[in-house]
């Protein structure tokens, strides 16, 4: 699949920016795969090491050529330094869908960044043609990403019962959605 250009601009929201994956953030994968959660649910190994973190970066900075979508690196405004990472997902696209993930590195939690980062990131898929509705897949128990996915203005359509592999085992996942202003919600 062709997808519409990188952004002119970064995205940007408050505190942060979205900017292309660099080789920089290598550390800040780093301490992202030190999160028991985050492995599990991306290609970045558990407590990588830097080459791993390297070939994980490598990855990201290859998505868009590929077709799968927009990788990015949350960075602070500031500094540009890496906070985290994010993604618009664009497999379903002929249907208007897309997804969406987030993950903020542990030392830089609980300031805000996540909202901020998926705020931005919602603005910026508004602008690529065809999406109607951005969805996201959380699991039950996790309330911060449930937090962050309401500040950022999405809303719970229903609990996915056994609905995606995760950890090797199928889990209930909340479906929450942004759609397009001007449509409704299916």
């Amino acid at each position: 699949m062709t997808l519409p250009p990188w952004p002119a601009e970064p995205p940007a929201c408050g505190q942060v920016l979205l900017r292309a994956v660099e080789a920089r953030d290598a550390a800040m994968a780093q301490q992202l795969s030190t999160d028991p959660y985050v492995p599990q649910t991306s290609s970045l190994p558990g407590n990588a090491t830097m080459q791993e973190a390297s070939d994980w970066v490598e990855r990201q900075q290859g998505r868009h050529a590929e077709g799968t979508g927009f990788s990015f690196t949350i960075a602070r405004r500031t500094e540009e330094f890496a906070i985290g990472h994010c993604g618009l997902w664009l497999k379903d696209l002929d249907e208007g869908q897309a997804s969406a993930g987030y993950a903020v590195a542990p030392s830089e939690r609980g300031r805000g960044y996540a909202a901020e980062a998926l705020a931005a990131l919602t603005e910026f898929g508004w602008t690529v043609p065809g999406v109607q509705r951005i969805a996201l897949f959380i699991e039950p128990w996790n309330i911060a990403s449930i937090r962050t996915a309401e500040r950022a203005g999405y809303v719970r359509e229903e609990l996915l019962v056994s609905h995606q592999l995760v950890g090797g085992e199928c889990r209930d996942m909340i479906l929450y959605s942004s759609v397009r202003r001007g449509h409704s919600r299916r």
